[in-house]
């Protein structure tokens, strides 16, 4: 995990960090990995990898993962749960080797998901602005409704339209490295897919509101990097690299979104026209998109050895973006009728619209970091980073003038600007003991999210730009091992997001049906928890079982985060409460690399949302997906030749 802007090494859109993920490469000795679990709600996890040699200069491994599993959400109205896992992967890499300075990775993955998820349960609701008769209590009393529960955590749905998040995604990419001199020059080659056929019932409940919802997406990307690293001299070592990137996205054949016979009451006021049978009934639309992105880069970086203790990291990276994007909405159905005004209101809903944006932008982050080893023990560093996240286009529809043409200047989102501050001190003062601080401040400028612009003919959200955020705050984290028996971890966070300025945001669900925008400058960011805690440790103890050595061992992990606001503008009903976890297993490890043992998630069964969420039409219903229930389980594990 690398914290902060990482625009110098890892490009565009790396504002908040950056997650580094590296992948065991095949071996030229034998090495083999199974494991196999069982759990509540029917679990089943079976992992497998094999690695080794295939001549003397060619390697294989082969990875396999398949996950299976039982919904924690029941549908009254189908009978059937929901919310499942049904996922499987695959990944083959091949590494030769024709010389000693050179090595060819070939690596391929693809993994199937076909879950039936992810259902969202009412939660609550929230009184709004609007007049008694547009809101929650006197809609469902209207249509007869009663859902089947507000308690989230009974975990019930009567949701009508299917629920699923089908993916396919994976690739090749081809990784050499050539060692030149006293340095190393590598090539990636990558080519990625994803395919993407959701279905989710976007009103939540069983009335046919929002009957079909679906975006079918094909997406393929290329990428080609090129750098080198080495030293320039004895103090000097050096990071350079070109990068080039190439991304393709289309609707698959299109976004699809139909509104059913409930859909009039919710979304209409309940007028004379309003009412007028099958207005919206079936009424709907097709969006074809087309997304091309092109982006390349050079960048460097350079590490100074002023003296044994002082370092010196400058860096710099250049980058250029073009996006082009071709967007056309196509409505259909609904009451057919010559009269103007049912057709505003059909309009008001869905509406045809169609535009072509194209932009180009360059932009240049960097960073320096200064590190000074006070002993051997303490090391502190300073550093100053910027980065950004690139230029981008509103890809679902633009806000329009009083004519119901779209704002074409509205198609461009100007690009993040972070700056970020950080100081810290990671120390090691007896083997086996760690202890690091940071502090940090990062400001945003032109942060990228929904707004609203109150001063055009057709009110309508979008994706632009607010002022300025700030997130600042100060982190811990530690490790201690007392002796080859027993161990333990822990970190804490603080940390303090919010928005710096932000005069044109959508309103929170209760301020549905006032001003159309609010000033929320001042207010919490979404998502962000100001504590953070994570405590854990492992002990274990030498034994016997079928006459084989090894040992018994218990493992405790505990997290704690507290309260998060989960809407754009903060709403006092869509606060998720603070809650803490703790996940535990015990068992037997065998000196020969088998091992045994029970495990328990969420062991004390907390009750907690991952997320809340309002309904679309802002009738003050409150939806939530509730964290996994207690599960328990047992795993067994074979680990050889490592």
């Amino acid at each position: 995990m690398l914290r902060g802007p990482q625009g110098t090494l890892f490009g565009k859109n790396t504002t908040a960090g950056a997650i580094n993920v590296t992948s065991r490469r095949p071996t030229f000795s034998p090495e083999s990995n199974v494991e196999i679990g069982y759990g509540s709600y029917d679990f089943v996890q079976a992992k497998a990898s094999l690695s080794g040699p295939l001549s003397d200069k060619v390697a294989g491994r082969v990875s396999f993962s398949g996950t299976g599993r039982d919904g924690f959400i029941f549908n009254t109205k189908t009978q059937a749960e929901t919310n499942t896992l049904n996922n499987v992967g695959f990944r083959g890499q091949l590494l030769v080797t024709p010389s000693k300075s050179v090595a060819v990775n070939v690596a391929v993955d693809h993994t199937r998901q076909r879950p039936e998820g992810y259902a969202q349960v009412i939660a609550g609701v929230a009184p709004t602005l609007r007049p008694a008769n547009r809101q929650w209590a006197q809609i469902i009393s209207d249509l007869n409704y009663t859902p089947p529960s507000y308690n989230a955590f009974d975990r019930l749905t009567d949701t009508d339209t299917s629920w699923q998040s089908n993916q396919d995604l994976g690739g090749t990419a081809v990784n050499v490295d050539w060692n030149v001199g006293r340095g190393r020059i590598t090539s990636t080659t990558a080519y990625r897919y994803w395919q993407w056929d959701p279905s989710h019932d976007r009103d939540f409940i069983g009335l046919p509101v929002t009957s079909i919802s679906a975006a079918p997406t094909k997406q393929n990307q290329w990428t080609q990097e090129v750098r080198y690293a080495g030293p320039l001299s004895p103090r000097v070592n050096l990071v350079t690299g070109i990068f080039a990137f190439h991304q393709a996205l289309d609707s698959n054949p299109s976004f699809k979104q139909e509104q059913g016979s409930a859909a009039a009451r919710f979304l209409l006021a309940p007028s004379a026209l309003a009412a007028t049978p099958g207005l919206l009934d079936g009424y709907g639309y097709n969006q074809f998109l087309s997304f091309r992105n092109t982006s390349a880069a050079a960048f460097g970086q350079i590490e100074w050895l002023v003296t044994d203790r002082l370092r010196i990291l400058p860096g710099l990276r250049f980058n250029y973006d073009q996006k082009s994007a071709d967007y056309d909405q196509q409505v259909y159905g609904g009451l057919q009728t010559t009269n103007p005004a049912l057709i505003a209101l059909k309009l008001s809903v869905l509406a045809p619209q169609a535009y072509t944006a194209d932009v180009d932008d360059t932009n240049t982050s960097g960073q320096l970091t200064i590190a000074y080893k006070i002993s051997d023990a303490v090391n502190t560093y300073g550093t100053y980073s910027t980065g950004f996240k690139s230029v981008g286009l509103n890809l679902n529809g633009l806000p329009t003038d009083a004519l119901g043409n779209p704002i074409l200047s509205t198609a461009v989102v100007k690009p993040e600007d972070a700056r970020h501050v950080e100081f810290g001190v990671k120390t090691e003062f007896r083997p086996g003991y760690t202890a690091n601080f940071t502090v940090f401040n990062t400001s945003i400028e032109d942060y990228q999210t929904q707004v609203v612009n109150a001063q055009v003919g057709v009110l309508r959200g979008y994706l632009a730009n607010a002022e300025k955020v700030r997130v600042r705050g100060a982190e811990f984290d530690g490790n201690a091992r007392i002796n080859r028996r027993l161990s333990f971890y822990g970190a804490a966070a603080y940390t303090d997001g919010f928005y710096v300025s932000f005069p044109d945001a959508p309103p929170p669900v209760e301020d549905t049906g006032g001003p159309q925008t609010k000033d929320i400058s001042g207010s919490v960011l979404p998502g962000i928890s100001k504590w953070a805690l994570t405590f854990g440790g492992e002990y274990n103890h030498p034994a016997s079982v079928f006459s084989q050595a090894g040992e018994l061992f218990s493992a405790v992990d505990t997290s704690y985060r507290s309260q998060f606001s989960s809407s754009p503008s903060a709403s006092r009903y869509m606060m998720v409460d603070g809650y803490g976890l703790i996940n535990l297993r015990a068992g037997f490890r065998w000196n020969d690399g088998w091992s045994v043992f029970l495990w328990s998630r969420n062991l004390l069964d907390k009750q907690y949302y991952e997320f809340l969420t309002a309904q679309p039409g802002n009738s003050g219903l409150i939806a939530a997906l509730p964290g996994d229930p207690r599960t328990v389980g047992v795993t067994l594990r074979m680990a050889l030749g490592q």
